[in-house]
């Protein structure tokens, strides 16, 4: 999981992050006592059960169980690996993130080797774009200008069928790398060629604004205007799709992520609308036009990864789709998607295009005012919603309305407990004549309270209590009488304790991070979630109280251990003398020097 950054690192990383900030970033959070709330963002609800705890640098849900370090909220909330969280938040803080040596002689294979090369990959392509005239031709017909070209990082695939492989190296490292990256495809008899060629490259970008795959487009399609080209040659680049994706990688899956969501971000400090288009040049011409809102789907319908995506990004999305049947059925699974997502203060549109238009046409002919005009008529949700089940239906008789209310009902369902599913079942009900009866999951619906401290046993308690306030520590002293107990969790609160010890200053998350790739990890993440009650102070004296009835038990457990052995048998002179002292001596106060 941590490959091969030094835990020394992730320490100090955690010391140095405030999770309230990274979470705050992306969730809007209120302030509850000494700690911040929210509506959860990994389930639905209405009643906040998210909270952070600032002193224990850690997040915890109470409805859906979600908790961690500000590590494993950005690996949840952006979907990101390890690695890829670490290097974010040492970003976000200035901090570069080491790497140890490899073990062996064999080179560690990370994903570090495929995002430089496919970096190359743009870099080279980008060169390509001004030596080829046709391409050149082509981009000024598209009125593309020398800033959006840069901004995008187009480029240019040439001809041939090796152009990477000799750009970038054919050594069997390179050539693994650029299979596993989808740059070179392999033919019936094993032999290697590049993937795309004769095609105006289109980079996809990560939320980090690295290169994780390319579209490349067939600039000349029969039809398409420019100047002819021959026969021959025009017969060959008509052949393959018009538009071309990088395979499923490692990096790389269409399915969750949006073309130019990167630049939207970038452009955009505080966005608070987002457009969904068909197409990379769409994009592109909206962006020119100066509407840097526009990102596309990467071949593929759209999915809830996608519409998760799009409302952390805005909180109102428009769904740009021709107004063909092909470009509604689009509509439609773009909405069947965002339904479980339309919590309260998130709004979707649908937009729907004159034919043989798209968004590129449009804003040339209609500019940036007449674009953003369309854009504020675009339909609501809740009209498309119930235009479109109504499409067939015949609204004037009973069974019409019955048929309405039974094709909306389960969808309803879905949507987020809050006003608008309120408002949706009621304008259902005002339509058809019928009550809405949604069968909604009892438990989403229930309002989540914070339980109380659980009862435990004393060594739960006491790491429980540890992890709240990690500096009592210093005031326990070796040797800790409490080891001859033998209880669960005896061991590991010797752990936690050396471990702190050694730490001046630890806070709870990094103390638990410690343990991220052991069994004890979960029970520690519980145990930190837990409501621990009381002023530091009283949780000090809490501590100290469980550790000496840790003691007590342990001198006790002893002293009977010794009783039965001596009725068995004669004790031998130290076990003697130690059974004298057991019972002569009072335990020391766990708190005494030795």
């Amino acid at each position: 999981m941590r490959g091969l950054i030094p835990d020394s690192f992730i320490d100090e990383l955690l010391a140095r992050v405030d999770i309230v900030d990274v979470i705050e970033r992306r969730v809007p959070l209120k302030k509850a006592g000494r700690e911040w709330t929210a509506c959860c963002p990994f389930h639905d609800e209405r009643t906040p059960s998210f909270y952070v705890s600032p002193a224990k640098q850690f997040f915890h849900c109470f409805g859906c169980g979600a908790h961690g370090s500000a590590i494993k909220f950005l690996m949840d909330y952006e979907r990101l690996e390890f690695p890829d969280a670490v290097e974010e938040l040492a970003q976000s803080v200035g901090l570069t993130v080491p790497r140890e040596g490899a073990r062996d002689e064999r080179p560690r294979e990370d994903k570090t080797d495929l995002y430089a090369l496919l970096d190359a990959s743009a870099s080279w392509y980008q060169e390509q774009l001004p030596k080829n005239a046709e391409a050149q031709a082509y981009c000024k017909k598209r009125g593309l200008d020398a800033d959006t070209i840069a901004r995008f990082r187009l480029g240019w695939a040439p001809a041939g069928y090796d152009g990477v492989t000799k750009a970038l190296g054919n050594t069997p490292r390179r050539m693994e790398l650029l299979g596993e990256a989808g740059m070179v495809s392999t033919g019936e008899r094993g032999s290697k060629y590049d993937r795309f060629r004769e095609r105006l490259m289109f980079p996809i970008l990560d939320r980090r604004g690295r290169v994780i795959a390319f579209g490349g487009r067939i600039i000349q399609k029969s039809g398409e205007g420019l100047p002819a080209l021959d026969p021959a040659q025009d017969a060959r680049k008509s052949d393959g799709p018009k538009y071309l994706n990088s395979p499923e990688t490692p990096l790389f899956h269409k399915g969750r992520e949006l073309f130019a969501l990167w630049q939207v971000k970038q452009a955009n400090a505080n966005l608070q609308r987002i457009v969904v288009v068909e197409g990379y040049m769409d994009v592109i011409a909206l962006h020119q036009a100066g509407l840097p809102i526009a990102v596309a789907t990467l071949g593929t319908a759209t999915t809830p990864e996608h519409t998760e995506l799009l409302f952390r990004a805005a909180p109102d999305v428009v769904f740009c789709f021709d107004g063909d049947r092909a470009g509604r059925a689009a509509a439609w699974k773009a909405l069947d998607a965002a339904l479980p997502r339309l919590r309260d203060g998130r709004q979707a549109y649908f937009l729907f295009l004159p034919d043989g238009e798209d968004p590129d046409t449009l804003v040339r002919k209609e500019g940036k005012a007449g674009f953003e005009q369309r854009l504020k008529n675009a339909t609501p949700l809740s009209d498309y919603f119930f235009d479109e089940l109504a499409r067939d239906v015949d609204m004037a008789s009973l069974d019409g309305r019955a048929r309405l209310a039974e094709r909306a009902r389960p969808l309803i369902a879905r949507l987020p407990d809050g006003a608008f599913r309120d408002l949706m079942a009621q304008e259902l009900e005002k339509r058809s004549g019928a009550s809405a009866r949604l069968q909604a999951d009892p438990a989403a619906r229930r309002a989540v309270q914070r339980p109380t401290t659980a009862q435990r046993s004393l060594v739960r308690s006491a790491i429980a209590l540890l992890l709240a306030q990690p500096g009592v520590a210093d005031q326990v002293e070796k040797p800790y009488r409490f080891l001859n107990l033998d209880k669960p969790g005896v061991g590991l609160l010797a752990e936690l304790l050396d471990l702190v010890r050694s730490r001046p200053g630890i806070n709870p998350a990094t103390l638990v991070e410690h343990f991220a790739e052991r069994p004890e990890y979960p029970s520690l993440q519980k145990l930190m979630a837990a409501a621990v009650v009381g002023e530091p102070e009283a949780q000090r004296i809490e501590f100290m109280d469980a550790l000496r009835r840790m003691d007590e038990q342990a001198v006790a457990l002893r002293r009977e251990t010794l009783h039965a052995k001596m009725r068995s048998g004669p004790l031998a002179d130290a076990e003697k003398a130690e059974l004298r002292e057991l019972l002569a001596a009072r335990v020391r106060p766990v708190d005494a020097p030795d």
